[in-house]
């Protein structure tokens, strides 16, 4: 039975200790002297314009070793960077919200094959794009030759777009056309009236035939506002953040946590300032409607909050004496779930959730040990978590346009050599 959810709504409930602790690095396997390398990195890098700022984190075995912030969260105002300040994670979204649909998943909700017109109807019969008018982008379709189901939606092989984001631009202007939302918004619109007209737009290709990084996780959160009966702030702070003490990641931040959020940033005329609004407003996560709960890119967070999150997935879905997952369900996540598209000789291959690192891709270097996942967000945050060594690497911006950014890279290996 699908349950009726309200449009909008965000908790604040009752909170967990944040489960992971500082330590000195050398006991658990980092040398100092290494590690101080990524100090000098950051600084390096900021006295040479290539980011206003950075907070970076390293932990190994369940310990945070590392937690420093280097420059500016407002170059303007001139205010410096803490490492418990507030990034927008965009695309790291991703990972939490396919985590809620394996949750409701273990509870026998549904299967991954089943198609989502089962429980969206308005995805019944998808068509396939036939033809496209620049001019006023009209466009006729074809039927698809089966529908969109649970698992392509996590992996992105459902054939559905991104919009602006999108490589091809048709599905641009398409989507521009609709009023699709693609990520952000501080209008008075639920993410269930967004999802409803996506459902009727043409996709890229038959579902399963391709990989297309798409908007289908998206559709997913508001599915698992459907399954739980429950919105999907509502469901996520229970089921997922207050277990792990992630209370600082939200949709949109309480009051007494805005000042914390970090501004966005660009370079221009040799000074750092404000990114301007564009198809979204920068300022989304602290103002307007407040009811748009994208499971594709809409959470906020801090580099500590997402390192529990990921020691959620190192330690087999438990952390801090609360299980999320099951073993074996983190173990077929983090499979191949698409041998027809990245074959077995790829670096790396997209599982249920994340960027998996294959043998072939650790053999290039610099990227971690076979295993290895991880993704980032579209405002320049990244994340990777190596289960070989038990060892996650997080690193906070909030650029746009920053062409000299050679930080993600150079962290990934600085990571890596601190390693004893």
């Amino acid at each position: 039975m699908l349950f009726a959810v309200s449009a909008c709504s965000q908790t604040d409930l009752e909170k967990s200790p944040t489960p992971l602790s500082i330590i000195p690095p050398e006991k658990p396997g980092l040398s100092q002297e290494r590690l101080s390398r990524i100090d000098s990195m950051f600084k390096d890098a900021i006295s040479k314009e290539k980011i206003p700022g950075a907070v970076a984190l390293v932990s190994r075995n369940g310990k945070i070793l590392y937690h420093k912030a280097f420059g500016m969260a407002d170059n303007e105002s001139g205010r410096i960077l803490k490492p418990d300040d507030i990034f927008r994670i965009a695309s790291q979204t991703k990972a939490i919200t396919s985590t809620a649909v394996m949750i409701l998943w273990e509870e026998g909700k549904f299967m991954l094959d089943d198609p989502i017109s089962m429980y969206i109807p308005e995805f019944k019969n998808p068509q396939l794009l036939k033809s496209f008018n620049p001019k006023d982008s009209s466009f006729t379709t074809v039927p698809a030759k089966s529908e969109i189901t649970i698992r392509q939606l996590i992996n992105h092989t459902s054939g559905i777009g991104y919009g602006v984001i999108d490589g091809d631009e048709r599905f641009k202007m398409i989507y521009h056309k609709a009023g699709i939302i693609d990520a952000f918004t501080t209008a008075d619109v639920s993410i269930g009236e967004n999802i409803k007209k996506l459902a009727k737009m043409p996709l890229h290709h038959n579902p399963g035939e391709k990989f297309t990084y798409s908007e289908g996780l998206d559709v997913l959160g508001y599915f698992c506002e459907l399954i739980s009966g429950m919105p999907f702030d509502v469901f996520l702070r229970k089921r997922l953040f207050d277990p792990l003490g992630m209370n600082d990641t939200w949709f949109y931040l309480p009051d007494d946590k805005a000042q914390r959020l970090v501004s966005v940033q660009h370079f221009v005329d040799g000074k750092w300032v404000k990114y301007p609004d564009t198809f979204y407003r920068t300022d989304y996560p602290v103002s307007g409607a407040k009811c748009f709960f994208a499971g594709g890119a809409g959470l906020s967070s801090t580099a500590r909050d997402y390192a529990a999150f990921l020691q959620m997935y190192l330690n087999g879905g438990e952390l801090n004496g609360r299980r999320i997952l099951s073993p074996t369900t983190i173990r077929f996540m983090m499979s191949n779930q698409n041998h027809n598209i990245w074959g077995d000789d790829a670096e790396s291959y997209y599982a249920l959730a994340f960027s998996v690192l294959t043998e072939r891709g650790q053999a290039k270097g610099g990227q971690g040990s076979t295993g290895t996942f991880g993704w980032g967000g579209y405002f320049n945050t990244i994340y990777f978590a190596d289960p070989r060594e038990n060892t996650i690497g997080i690193l906070m911006k909030q650029t746009q346009d920053a062409a000299y950014d050679d930080t993600e890279w150079k962290f990934r290996i600085l990571v890596g050599q601190a390693i004893e």
